[in-house]
């Protein structure tokens, strides 16, 4: 009991956002009725399975900053799935807009159990799913969480089960999670999919980088000393870090180019984030990237301008790489912190800042009459379909 009352007062800190009293006690009400619907079922490594629900709502609420909504749907995600409780008793309780999101996180828990070896099904399945996304991308959102929950806690799977769920993860969740801009989740899922599926590499590559941590450490440090003396000089609120790439990604480099670890070059990029107003972002950006290119020499290739035009999932910043003073190439990225945030946490973070940037047209929606307008291209065999969506997207 004083394990359950501590998460779900972590839970409830998660919740960023001012909770009214409603708020409050609708979501109280939602961890309720799931713990009483789970309450003589254990997952599979032996703990109270409300454990689950309550850690997919924290990632809900912290990792992707939505709402109260979306954390008492989270809360309640398996209820209709795997208890007594019916769709009409959540709509009896909880409302229209809670019983639709749930009645969508249920179809895709449907579509998840059939036959993995056949492709085909898992693909028209995988279409009912963005079906549901369609209605409302909270679904999706949810079930984002759900699945970073589940790979976080893979290791009490049988081998057997690791395999799929990792597969699966790689194969759909992972590109969507990138579609969505969610890229801390993305990073995240490809890792822990990377890790699940060949293990070997993952733990080759990982003990590398733990070999040259320190070394990568000073290397940084110095790196930014010149560049952060300036920018503090000039009255710039600034924060500089360097950000290691991913386990995954350097897997992927070392791949594609046939090298091995010791020559992938860019293990890491440096990140400076700037505090500025909305009306001062692109020029404190560009004012910045000249002070980098006078201390070290840009590579003119390289330069990637994601502030004037913004990738199709909402990414803005500026990209460039330059050589230090020891002839080693390095990927510096400027940005703002509504950037970083947009960065990180994709959509849900444009919710926060659509009231203050009114003037953006919401690019979410736009997004969701492109994904409306793949599914209902019917012609496409399930298989097409789903090549389409990863590959376009």
């Amino acid at each position: 009991k004083k394990e359950l009352l501590r998460r779900y007062r972590n839970l409830l800190k998660s919740c960023r956002r001012k909770l009214d009293k409603n708020d409050k006690q609708q979501i109280r009400k939602a961890f309720d009725v799931a713990m009483e619907a789970h309450q003589n079922m254990r997952r599979k490594s032996g703990e109270p399975y409300i454990y689950h629900p309550i850690a997919v709502a924290q990632i809900c609420a912290e990792e992707i900053g939505l709402g109260p909504t979306s954390v008492i749907c989270a809360l309640l995600h398996d209820v209709v799935e795997d208890t007594d409780v019916t769709l009409e008793d959540i709509r009896g309780m909880f409302g229209d807009k809670v019983a639709q999101i749930i009645d969508g996180l249920t179809k895709i828990k449907g579509v998840e159990v059939i036959d993995p070896t056949n492709f085909s099904i898992q693909a028209e399945n995988f279409r009912k799913m963005l079906l549901t996304l369609s209605e409302d991308v909270r679904v999706i959102l949810i079930k984002l969480a759900d699945r970073m929950h589940n790979m976080r806690t893979l290791e009490s799977m049988t081998e057997h089960q690791q395999r799929k769920i990792a597969s699966e993860t790689l194969y759909l969740y992972a590109p969507l999670a990138h579609r969505l801009g969610l890229n801390a989740i993305k990073t995240e899922l490809e890792d822990l999919g990377l890790k699940f599926t060949e293990p070997e590499t993952y733990n080759t590559i990982e003990s590398k980088l733990k070999e040259t941590e320190k070394k990568k450490k000073r290397y940084i440090e110095t790196f930014i000393e010149p560049i952060y003396k300036t920018l503090v000089e000039m009255g710039f609120k600034v924060r500089i870090f360097g950000r290691p790439k991913s386990v995954f990604s350097i897997n992927n480099k070392m791949r594609t180019k046939h090298v091995p670890f010791e020559e992938v070059y860019d293990l890491f990029a440096i990140r400076i984030i700037l505090d500025a107003s909305l009306e001062h972002e692109k020029s404190f950006c560009w004012q910045v990237y000249s002070i980098v290119t006078d201390y070290y020499t840009p590579n003119p290739d390289r330069l990637r301008d994601w502030i004037s035009t913004p990738k199709a999932n909402g990414y803005e910043s500026l990209h460039t790489t330059v050589m230090a003073k020891n002839g080693q190439w390095v990927e510096v990225q400027i940005r703002t912190n509504r950037m970083d945030e947009i960065a990180e946490k994709g959509y849900a973070a444009h919710w926060k800042y659509k009231d203050s940037a009114g003037t953006h047209e919401s690019n979410l929606e736009k997004w969701l009459v492109r994904v409306r307008e793949l599914l209902e291209h019917q012609d496409l065999t399930a298989l097409e379909f789903v090549d389409d969506f990863r590959g376009n997207l």
